[in-house]
């Protein structure tokens, strides 16, 4: 029979690894649908402006912004494209 403080500690590991996957499983869907986003932006010049756009005025971050610099110089490639 465990004490309580073992129930308490055992909850809280299962708490902890419940938090963790769950955050796991939310990395994943924003993965997953930036790719969708940055995949449909390379099929057609107006959209790859839009998010390039939106690139621009949302990542503020300045390691961010370093990071997001090659898929920004595709994203203006497509957009001068016209198609």
């Amino acid at each position: 029979m465990k004490t309580i403080d073992q129930q308490i500690a055992s909850a809280q590991d299962k708490l902890s690894r419940l938090k963790s996957k769950k955050k796991s499983t939310d990395t994943r869907v924003k993965i997953i649908a930036g790719a969708v986003v940055v995949k449909a932006a390379m099929e057609s010049p107006e959209a790859a402006a839009k998010l390039a756009g939106l690139l621009r005025e949302r990542v503020t971050r300045d390691l961010d912004v370093k990071d997001i610099q090659p898929l920004l110089a595709d994203l203006d490639r497509k957009a001068a494209r016209n198609g």
